[in-house]
């Protein structure tokens, strides 16, 4: 019998950014937490950063997670926007390393490729998926929230990969 794991994954914005933490035992994963933060409209964005930091830091407290995982930041055409994202996906990987956590980095390409098969999936297809894995009838948080947990059981599904092949030490996903 394994030992229970606890996994924080996170979907960067700088205006929203989900969480969703998941305990994985003996192969199974349930849900533990799942929500949003919100950063309040019309604070600058030190302001929005501050409060993704502080918000990660009280969940990571709250529950207590022995790893992260956090979704890549995309390639945009909006230089601007691209590096809004890398701002609050820093803030959150920031909270995560204070507070001791390691933190694997995987792309939304691949996320959805580990849940729905095919890497190009629609959010609300990710969703669907992450609530059959859960064992939920139908889910009532934002896509957000969905996408973090999506994040979460993605580094669980590598994370028994690397066991079962012998590369457990090796660099998760691909590099927060």
């Amino acid at each position: 019998m394994s030992v229970p794991v606890v996994v924080l994954g996170l979907d960067p914005g700088s205006q929203v950014t989900g969480y969703g933490v998941v305990r994985e035992a003996s192969g199974r994963a349930e849900l533990v937490a799942v929500g949003t933060i919100r950063t309040p409209s019309g604070t600058d964005m030190a302001g929005r950063l501050g409060v993704i930091y502080r918000r990660v830091a009280e969940v990571i407290a709250s529950f207590g997670p022995a790893e992260a995982a956090i979704e890549s930041v995309f390639v945009s055409r909006n230089a601007a926007s691209a590096l809004k994202l890398g701002q609050a996906r820093g803030a959150a990987m920031a909270a995560c390393a204070v507070a001791g956590l390691s933190v694997a980095g995987y792309p939304p390409t691949q996320v959805k490729k580990s849940l729905v098969g095919v890497g190009r999936a629609e959010k609300e297809q990710v969703a669907f998926m992450v609530a059959q894995i859960l064992g939920l009838k139908k889910p009532d948080w934002a896509l957000d929230a969905s996408d973090a947990l999506a994040v979460a059981i993605c580094h669980l599904n590598e994370r028994r990969a690397r066991k079962l092949t012998g590369r457990y030490g090796a660099s998760r996903g691909e590099g927060a």
